[in-house]
């Protein structure tokens, strides 16, 4: 039973969703917004955790977690700020884990799951049912005998699979829930191993907050659930996963373009100022910049040498201090 293929269709909603994924990510890689900031990626990073961690009924707000997560006091349920702590060390520990396999499968429900649940960092030796808010079991999970193996066979499928890997990712994170290996925490760890896939193929999800597009549509989500397991397979599981993918790219690639708009602007506005400087002086020095941009002398410095870089501005010493003009070619220079 080694390898067997989980049951799902490739249809063309999925491959069109795989093509617009890859454009999306190549516009982002262009723009390097989230590989150049930090605050940007720290930003996304609670929002993933947020995302999270509210589908499974943690009642922290965005604010809350953040302030938790600043070393700020919060007046919340201890379980809950336990909640946000443990995920955000597992998530900053992704780059340390293998997809494949079981122990840190184990490790990072352990460390999830850390001081909350009994049986943290182990499968689950109890059988379970999944019910929903009036008592209805909407499914059964593996009985806990089974549950080792075919997390081991879903782990081995994942990493010798021919399949593209933003559906093969779905298709673990769906069957992952469908076993339910462990007593407390499948839908968390299921959406970290879901990261943690996809940031191996490709280094920005790490910093996406696809979770949070799933929270905003977590209806969406229980439905999609619920549609596979009467289907008895994953296609519609998959479709929405995607679904929500593109939507999180689109709103990093936008994000991306605002702040690189941003970035144009403030050069430009800076460069008119030193333009307007330099028709009525012949040079323009790191005081002025400071004095006209209203900027610390390392920013200064950083605005001239820039635009020394871009060629719009000659550098050179003038009464022993360094005095910049417009850029002409050196020989032309006085």
């Amino acid at each position: 039973m080694r390898n067997k293929k989980p049951p799902f269709e490739i249809t063309n909603q999925m491959i069109d969703y795989v093509a617009e994924i890859a454009e999306l990510l190549g516009k982002l890689n262009v723009t390097d917004a989230l590989s150049s900031n930090p605050t940007l990626r720290r930003s996304n990073r609670i929002r993933t955790i947020h995302g999270s961690l509210a589908i499974e009924q943690n009642t922290l707000s965005l604010e809350q977690v953040t302030a938790v997560l600043n070393g700020k006091h919060v007046l919340a349920p201890p379980k809950d700020i336990a909640e946000v702590k443990n995920a955000y060390e597992i998530y900053e520990r992704l780059d340390e884990l293998d997809p494949y396999s079981v122990d840190d499968l184990l490790t990072a429900h352990g460390i999830m799951t850390r001081g909350l649940v009994e049986e943290s960092g182990m499968f689950r030796t109890r059988p379970v049912g999944v019910v929903d808010s009036e008592g209805h079991v909407l499914h059964f999970g593996t009985l806990p005998q089974y549950v080792p193996d075919l997390v081991m066979e879903l782990l081995d499928w994942v990493k010798t699979s021919e399949v593209h890997m933003l559906i093969r990712s779905c298709v673990f994170h769906y069957e992952l829930e469908l076993i339910h290996p462990f007593a407390d925490g499948n839908g968390r760890v299921g959406r970290l191993w879901h990261t943690l896939l996809l940031s191996k193929w490709n280094p920005a999800f790490a910093w996406l907050p696809v979770e949070s597009i799933i929270y905003d549509r977590q209806q969406e989500y229980y439905d999609a659930i619920n549609t596979s397991n009467d289907a008895g397979e994953s296609t519609v599981f998959i479709e929405f996963i995607l679904s929500a993918i593109k939507a999180s790219l689109i709103e990093a690639v936008s994000t991306s373009d605002e702040m690189n708009d941003e970035k144009m602007d403030k050069a430009t506005l800076r460069w008119n100022k030193i333009q307007k400087h330099l028709k009525t002086h012949d040079y323009i020095m790191n005081a002025d910049v400071r004095k006209l941009c209203g900027v610390s002398a390392a920013t200064a410095n950083r605005i001239l040498s820039s635009f020394v870089e871009e060629r719009k501005l000659n550098k050179y010493r003038e009464g022993g201090h360094w005095a910049y003009k417009k850029f002409e070619k050196v020989g032309n220079r006085r």
